[in-house]
């Protein structure tokens, strides 16, 4: 990757993150890369969410 397109995407990840902020989602920058990653390998966003959503709800609490 050159040294524009690393630009490039980390502005894209920086607006994307203050987004995902706003709209609180509790989704950490690393998290909201990989989710961005998985979207540009064809994953379908839709399932994301729903995957995003349930596992909180599947994990147990911890103490």
């Amino acid at each position: 990757m050159d040294l524009e397109a690393a630009r490039t995407a980390k502005e894209s990840l920086d607006l994307a993150f203050h987004m995902s902020n706003i709209l609180d989602t509790g989704l950490d920058r690393h998290t909201l890369s990989v989710l961005i990653a998985l979207c540009d390998q064809g994953v379908n966003p839709e399932v994301l969410v729903g995957l995003v959503k349930e596992l909180p709800k599947e994990l147990p609490a911890l103490p």
